[in-house]
């Protein structure tokens, strides 16, 4: 293989200062900014700040309604993660086998993927509106009232649904291309082996889409985490206190609305060390797993 040859040695560095700078000022310098504001008793309008050590994360950590959002989120990213993974390899195999009009279904379960997560909650509230909904009639015939915004349960479902809906067609796509890039050969020899399609899929085909399915993984824990802020806060604005919420929320809430800066700051240092840990985890635990081809 041939390498490109730059005129000069700083030009190869010149093309990287964009990016470059673009990583140092919205992620790096915010990060230094966290960490150090965490350590502070901050006024909100920055005419003094009191250094106060460790107190700040000992107050989240020790708060009984930070735990019990904790958990909220720690459930509510595990069930996102989960049914827009299954959901979006269900559609993606029922698409690859389509032979006639795949190109309007294909076209149907993409294009949600468009829509920004502020207009798919605003679209989930008029889905679950008291008056309007057509779920909340749907679960009324079934005998369940629904109120979302109202009770802890009704809206936790509601986000969820909304959450595994915007995010399933960016799992279709990823697992569509994975299908079709493999190999005709390798599908022939596996149906001549297996007369089972569910047993040949879960034998020859998923193993095969397990590099693609890992990297969904991340991304799927990384946008239920983060991304669906968007999503509650159209679905729980000026109701939180009576309403789950997520812990990405809690930093907005407490930083934004309650002008806590160092304790929101503690909290978001607390959220990328846990990042950090379940991103780590899956490269150590499941990564190992998955044989790349």
């Amino acid at each position: 293989m041939k390498r490109v040859q730059f005129s000069s040695p700083l030009l190869p560095y010149l093309f990287l200062a964009p990016q470059l700078a673009v990583i140092v000022i919205f992620f790096y310098w915010p990060s230094v900014r966290a960490i150090q504001s965490s350590f502070y008793l901050e006024d909100p309008f920055g005419f003094g700040s009191t250094f106060v050590g460790f107190d700040n994360y000992l107050g989240v950590l020790l708060s009984p309604e930070y735990l019990s959002i904790a958990r909220f989120t720690a459930i509510f990213t595990a069930t996102v993660t989960f049914f827009s993974l299954a959901l979006g390899l269900l559609l993606a195999v029922k698409a690859d086998a389509v032979i006639r009009g795949n190109a309007a279904y294909k076209t149907l379960l993409i294009s949600v993927y468009a829509i920004a997560p502020p207009v798919a909650g605003l679209i989930g509230m008029m889905f679950f509106d008291q008056h309007i909904g057509p779920f909340v009639k749907i679960a009324a015939f079934l005998g369940w009232d629904m109120k979302v915004g109202l009770s802890y349960f009704d809206t936790a479902f509601a986000m969820i649904f909304v959450a595994v809906w915007k995010q399933i067609p960016y799992n279709f796509i990823f697992f569509l291309s994975g299908l079709q890039a493999l190999p005709a050969s390798v599908r022939e020899a596996a149906a001549i082996d297996c007369r089972s399609g569910i047993k040949r899929f879960w034998t020859v085909i998923f193993p095969l889409l397990a590099p693609t399915a890992f990297f969904l993984l991340i991304i799927n824990v990384t946008y239920a985490l983060f991304d669906t802020f968007g999503v509650i806060d159209v679905m729980v604005k000026d109701k939180a206190a009576n309403n789950p919420i997520t812990l990405v929320y809690k930093v907005y809430m407490d930083g934004f609305r309650g002008n806590d800066i160092g304790g929101s700051s503690a909290q978001s240092v607390i959220l990328m060390i846990v990042v950090f840990v379940l991103t780590v985890l899956q490269f150590r635990f499941i990564e190992r797993r998955i044989h790349y081809t």
